[in-house]
């Protein structure tokens, strides 16, 4: 079969197209006939080394949407997607034309998404969703501060925060980049080019600061996010900016009674993944989660692509269909 493959990690120019033996299901397993397959920034990050639970040889690739074309009775010949697991880290992902993986990580093809629209969805709702449900254990009437929210996992996250009565606080960069409420779930936004974010969200919120702060950016916006926290209020960290190093101030938090948590998506194993990925199903078929604006590209164009996600060239979700 044809896949995308890197023998060593540092470059992308170790990425390349080739042929590889098919693979085959263990007991306890499926084959799966990958229709479609999306690029995540995580995906660029595994080849260039960035990812601690990568080996080598790989093939990268950690959302999928296919055809079971071996495995259980019961799964044989059903459309299916998933994400999740060591998939295209520790054992090979789906920027192929086939992919095995643990018969509990697939799910049912949602009733209204095209196999492309279901590679695209799984990575930034599954992160949202651990982070802010079953992490910061998101309550109705809280408010929840996200950084990064026009991303990917930023705007999942809007969506699933106000799907659960939550009031959501987003931010730009520039006053253009405030999409329109039809498209995101915000209540309020804080423009980050004319308003300290700390100070826009205790204006927002009466002076009290918000519930829960999701950090999707990492480097200097650590600090402030942690300072526009309620009493009591939780934080989830999920990024880093080039300088993974970052300090605040430890009076402020400890008298804030400030909680600090850490997302590693990487953790969540194929049943863990597929449990989330079913809460979060009734929502996609229901059109409250949509997938993002995507672009499909036949797997050739697989090097071309990872080179332009890493040069932020693309502003839609590029979706190989093998």
């Amino acid at each position: 079969m044809r896949a995308l493959r890197f023998d060593k990690t540092g470059s992308l120019d170790e990425l390349s197209l080739q042929e590889v033996p098919m693979p085959v299901p263990a007991a306890g397993e499926v084959l799966v006939q990958v229709k479609a397959a999306a690029i995540n920034p995580s995906d660029v990050k595994n080849v260039l080394g960035k990812m601690h639970l990568t080996t080598v040889p790989r093939i990268p690739g950690r959302d999928f949407a296919g055809v079971v074309a071996e495995g259980p009775a019961n799964l044989v010949g059903k459309s299916v997607f998933g994400s999740g697991g060591d998939l295209g880290f520790r054992r090979d992902g789906s920027h192929a034309q086939y992919v095995t993986l643990p018969a509990n990580g697939v799910l049912p093809l949602p009733a209204n998404l095209s196999f492309e629209q279901a590679a695209a969805i799984g990575v930034s709702y599954l992160t949202a969703w651990a982070a802010l449900v079953n992490l910061a254990r998101l309550e109705a009437g809280e408010t929840v501060l996200i950084l990064g929210t026009t991303g990917a996992v930023g705007s999942a996250a809007a969506r699933i925060a106000s799907s659960r009565h939550a009031r959501v606080i987003g931010t730009v960069r520039k006053e253009s980049d405030i999409p329109s409420a039809n498209d995101l779930p915000v209540n309020d936004w804080v423009n980050l080019a004319t308003t300290d974010l700390p100070a826009g969200v205790r204006a927002l919120t009466d002076g009290r600061g918000a519930d829960v702060g999701f950090d999707l950016v990492g480097g200097a916006m650590f600090e402030k996010c942690l300072a526009s926290l309620a009493w009591r209020g939780r934080q989830v960290a999920i990024s880093s900016s080039p300088n993974p190093v970052v300090s605040f101030n430890l009076v402020d938090f400890y008298h804030n009674e400030s909680r600090l948590l850490g997302l590693d998506s990487l953790k969540l194993g194929f049943e863990e993944s597929a449990g989330i990925l079913r809460l979060v199903t009734p929502g996609i078929e229901a059109g409250i989660f949509p997938p993002p604006r995507l672009e499909a590209f036949p797997l050739e164009d697989g090097l071309r692509l990872y080179r332009e996600v890493d040069a932020g060239k693309i502003k839609v979700k590029p979706v190989l269909v093998p």
